[in-house]
């Protein structure tokens, strides 16, 4: 491969990059309106401290 054929290779990869950017947001843009976030319940999981989540924040302090 020649350098010119890597930089246009590059080239055309941005540009398609570019335009699929484009697209997506436009599509999200349109079906914006339908979409509702869901609910997040008690138990819906996430971050929670225990036992030995503390004992190891203990350990870490200087």
């Amino acid at each position: 491969m020649s350098e010119t054929d890597v930089k246009s290779g590059r080239r055309d990869f941005l540009k398609l990059a570019g335009v699929a950017a484009v697209t997506g947001g436009t599509a999200m843009a349109v079906q914006g309106s339908d979409v509702e976030a869901a609910e997040v319940g008690k138990d819906a999981g996430g971050y929670r401290e225990t036992e030995h989540v503390r004992t190891y924040y203990d350990s870490a302090r200087f």
